[in-house]
């Protein structure tokens, strides 16, 4: 498991120094020859843009220097780190500082036509042996040194951060940026869930007792999804289908979906693609009226209330889903918490294709505001009570 990083950021307006100027503690922060902080954070951010479109994997390489000693002798050991590994990569190849005098990246790009995976062990052999003939024992035991691809699989393993919050430093700084608001979204969805929980207490006893009554087997169905940066946690609804229904069913009606392959002949285009499967034998009686009415998402306020989700955000996946998404539209689960409803429950719910649903959270994601959380939970009695794409 890689080491967990903590994101440096610099301080807009503030001077440049000159390249080999020292920083307070008294080692260099930049050298000639490496890519200033916010300049390599910016090339890795488009490098990762690049890889979304283009499908090509990129690897990351991340050298700590770790916490500098007092009597200044990490100068000497920075100065020949970063001279040896530069010394082996490639003209092409991008390094700089990932974070300002305590952590150096290197990106390497265009890894040739073959298995990208056998690259890892050929790029690893040649910076250990770099630091090898360059460093003595003690200084080489100081680094630590994590490999990172992109994209991985962190997502679909549930590895969560660092594996997949590395790779989104843009959005470590936007989080920097918002972190009042944040405070404030994770106050209301706190007061909201909870205040929801009390006065719909009666629904739910009379939802338990209906279930309980139609079919046997469990009121809550509980399932693990993928929350923010892919970190698992226990998805709760009130039971919909008979007890021990099998999943496969869905699991191919989910890829299919996916590739916007669902019901072509019937839905006749794209635009109006069902989310879930329509007319579902394993779904009961009560528990159809339930997802018609969304009354069966109920329990997702002590998911809120838990800090899982959030009243307002995309739709947490479940991870076989993550199997079959793009590298882009992976992007739907980095930025912020899943929500009980969004932009796709009050703009189109189960008419639009997953494409759209995907930009409908990416655009959430970038322009989240307080404001506009109010505007979406305004909107979602409408929804929920016309019924449009709910099955």
């Amino acid at each position: 498991m890689p080491r967990k990083f903590l994101f440096s950021r610099p301080q807009p307006g503030s001077p440049e120094q000159p390249p080999s100027a020292p920083s307070e503690t008294g080692f260099p922060t930049r050298s000639p020859e490496l890519l200033p902080e916010p300049l390599f954070l910016r090339a890795l951010c488009l490098e990762r843009k690049r890889a979304e479109r283009s499908g090509q994997r990129f690897l990351l390489l991340l050298v700590d220097f770790g916490q500098p000693l007092e009597n200044g002798d990490g100068h000497g050991l920075q100065s020949k780190t970063i001279s040896a590994i530069l010394s082996r990569i490639r003209e092409t190849d991008i390094s700089g500082w990932y974070a300002a005098g305590r952590i150096l990246g290197v990106i390497f790009t265009e890894l040739g036509n073959g298995d990208e995976r056998s690259a890892l062990p050929i790029l690893r052999a040649r910076v250990t042996g770099a630091l090898e003939s360059s460093l003595v024992p003690e200084e080489r035991l100081r680094l630590c040194l994590s490999f990172h691809w992109f994209p991985d699989d962190g997502l679909t393993h549930g590895a969560g951060p660092p594996t997949v919050v590395t790779m989104y430093p843009d959005i470590a700084q936007r989080d920097a940026e918002k972190r009042v608001s944040r405070v404030m979204k994770r106050g209301m969805d706190v007061l909201g869930s909870a205040l929801a929980l009390i006065f719909l207490s009666p629904c739910f006893l009379a939802i338990a007792v209906a279930i309980r009554l139609s079919s046997p087997g469990p009121i809550f169905f509980r399932q693990q999804r993928l929350g923010r940066h892919g970190v698992p946690f226990t998805f709760l609804k009130f039971r919909s289908m008979h007890a021990h229904s099998d999943s496969q069913p869905h699991r191919e009606f989910v890829k299919r979906y996916i590739e916007g392959s669902v019901n072509s002949a019937v839905s006749g285009s794209r635009a109006h693609l069902p989310y879930k499967i329509t007319d579902d034998p394993r779904v009961t009686r009560v528990g159809r009226f339930l997802r018609r009415t969304s009354l069966d998402e109920l329990p997702q306020f002590l998911n809120v209330l838990r800090g899982e989700m959030s009243l307002v955000g995309p739709r947490p996946p479940i991870p076989y889903e993550i199997e079959a998404y793009g590298v882009w539209h992976r992007g739907r689960l980095m930025e912020v918490k899943p929500g009980i409803t969004g932009l796709w429950q009050v703009k189109g719910r189960s008419k639009v294709s997953f494409d759209d649903m995907v930009r409908l959270d990416l655009a959430y994601a970038r322009m989240w505001s307080l404001r506009l959380d109010l505007k979406i939970l305004l909107q979602t009695p409408r929804a929920v009570l016309f019924g449009d794409g709910a099955y």
